[in-house]
Parts: C-alpha cells; sequence; structure tokens
C-alpha cells in the first residue's frame, strides 16, 4: 500500500485524480505503477514487464525506481508492508 508522498503532484494525482502538475503523456504509465504500488507486498513486486525496476545507489541507497518514460522516475522507500515517500524525478 501507499503510505505516503514526496511529490505533491502524485498524492493530488492519487487522491483526486488532479494531473495538473503531471505531463499529459506520462499519464497512463504513471497510473499503472501507481496501482501496483497499492497492491504491491515487497518491492521486488514492481519488478514487472515494462517498468525496468532497480534499487537506488549511493545517497539514495534503500531506495527503488521504476521507469515512467526516458529519465523519468517514480522512486519510494519501503517500510513494512508500505511503499513510503513516493517521488516522480528525474534524478539523471
Amino acid at each position: 500500500m501507499i503510505r505516503s508522498f514526496r511529490s505533491s503532484a502524485l498524492k493530488r494525482f492519487w487522491e483526486r485524480s488532479d494531473d495538473r502538475k503531471l505531463p499529459d503523456e506520462h499519464l497512463g504509465k504513471i497510473t499503472r505503477i501507481l496501482d501496483a504500488l497499492e497492491a504491491a507486498l515487497s518491492p521486488q513486486d514492481m519488478d514487472m514487464p515494462g517498468f525496468a525496476f532497480h534499487a537506488l545507489k549511493g545517497d539514495q541507497k534503500g531506495r527503488y525506481a521504476v521507469t515512467v518514460r526516458a529519465n523519468w522516475r517514480i522512486t519510494f522507500g519501503w517500510e513494512r508492508d508500505d511503499a513510503i515517500e513516493v517521488d516522480y524525478e528525474d534524478y539523471h
């Protein structure tokens, strides 16, 4: 389950379907990723075709990422059974 967000744009989209701050061309993939995160019981549940799931390194160690498009990722931490601090970012 998604417990918290870093990105206020993702939070508004998830809670109120307010997509004004997100690119239209990313909305379908963002929706699929957030739905999968909501259902996931572990970070590895996000290792699905088309998501390019990977653990982050360096100062982001302990967080994970899935690809939305090009350099854009949804990143998240994990605590117990929940995704935490879910973010939408271009971290490259």
